[in-house]
């Protein structure tokens, strides 16, 4: 394993105890390290400070350990089991819901390493090479946390990392074919993790889907940005009385369609294929209910300042056509814009309109997506309630 040593003069940072050691803080020559590889980092003085993966980039390090300990299949499997109680701890795993998150990256104290459980099935996204070459430890984790709840493993990492590594999206344990049906909240859902965005669904809405419920009965809602149409059956099971679908992708559509078919409800409902913002821009007052939940409009810092401008201009389309007393649910998952900052375009978007907004809840994702307390970066989900008078 080799050393890396912390440059003189930036020792401080690591008393933040935060996972990530960027390249300009490393002092060592880090040409003949591998991709992936295990590395100590040390103090200026040579102590000991955690172990983690090299990667070449800004990023050199992601930390997984600040003891030093061996990692073998002792540690991932204590580890991933920690996650694991965590969720069970929860209640998350049961009847009525077999759909949550098993391990979220930094807030579970591995740094790159998405797991996502649907009935059985976990699916596995390797954000950093170091953890896609200790796959093999991980997927042996899970059966040691899960026992008989697993049934198999799929490795989706081909799209979340870089193009230098040869990787094929497969199972790496068992089978099970696709679409398979999970539950949230009693609700039930079409998976499709092979052809699917991300893992096959956005489980960190799950609580804010729950929210909308309660708002929902007797309304007219407008669910933009639907993808799979998560927000859409809860309203519907709920008692709305119409529900629009709206994506820009036919395939989230039939998505949608799909789910439609697993749910009984009374409402009547719509799919759309169009682009949501065009769509807005003459809604006239035919919603009482809006929400808007774009994908992140910036990834990067130098995006940030543009992304900005349009969350306020999506939101002052929503809020300019909504009923008097509609309620909009508005959501930014851009890492790089804080919960200040997207509240700031809301209120902007608000002041354009010259009407009054309420704001009723400040929403987040759930406790399966847990945020370190020392990476704050982990808090990417930020969203508002608001009542339009």
């Amino acid at each position: 394993m080799h050393t890396l040593t912390i440059s003189k003069g930036k020792e401080k940072f690591l008393d933040r105890r935060h996972p990530w050691i960027f390249s300009g803080a490393i002092a060592s020559n880090t040409s003949q390290i591998d991709d992936g590889a295990l590395v100590e980092v040390h103090d200026n003085h040579g102590n000991f400070y955690g172990i983690g993966f090299f990667q070449p980039g800004s990023i050199a390090v992601r930390l997984i350990s600040l003891e030093n300990v061996s990692i073998d299949q002792d540690f991932w499997n204590k580890k991933i089991e920690n996650a694991v109680q965590l969720r069970l701890g929860l209640g998350l795993i049961n009847e009525e819901n077999t759909i949550c998150r098993l391990v979220h990256g930094e807030g579970d104290g591995v740094p790159g390493l998405i797991v996502d459980f649907y009935n059985g099935v976990a699916v596995i996204q390797a954000h950093a090479v170091g953890v896609f070459r200790n796959i093999l430890f991980i997927v042996e984790a899970l059966k040691y946390a899960l026992g008989d709840l697993l049934i198999a493993v799929y490795d989706k990492s081909t799209e979340t990392l870089p193009t230098r590594i040869d990787s094929v999206n497969d199972y790496v344990f068992g089978s099970c074919s696709t679409p398979h049906l999970a539950k949230e909240n009693g609700q039930t859902f079409s998976i499709d993790w092979v052809s699917g965005q991300k893992t096959g669904f956005f489980i960190d809405q799950r609580d804010n889907r729950s929210l909308l419920a309660k708002y929902s009965e007797g309304k007219r809602v407008l669910n933009t940005f639907c993808y799979s149409g998560g927000f859409s059956i809860y309203a519907l099971n709920a008692g709305a009385t119409l529900v629009h679908s709206l994506d820009s992708s036919k395939k989230a559509i039939e998505l949608v369609e799909r789910n439609l078919a697993h749910n009984a409800h009374a409402g009547k409902h719509e799919s759309i294929v169009a682009d949501a913002v065009k769509y807005m821009n003459e809604l006239g007052e035919a919603y009482d209910l809006i929400v808007l939940d774009p994908p992140a409009f910036a990834k990067h810092m130098n995006k940030r300042h543009q992304a900005i401008k349009a969350y306020t201009r999506l939101n002052a389309n929503a809020i300019r056509q909504i009923k008097p007393g509609g309620i909009i649910f508005t959501f930014s998952c851009s890492q790089v814009v804080d919960a200040f900052q997207f509240q700031k375009a809301v209120i902007a978007a608000a002041i354009e309109c010259k009407r009054n907004v309420r704001i009723l809840h400040q929403l987040h994702q759930p406790a399966d997506h847990p945020v370190s307390a020392f990476h704050p970066e982990g808090n990417y989900l930020k969203g508002l309630v608001i009542q339009v008078d």
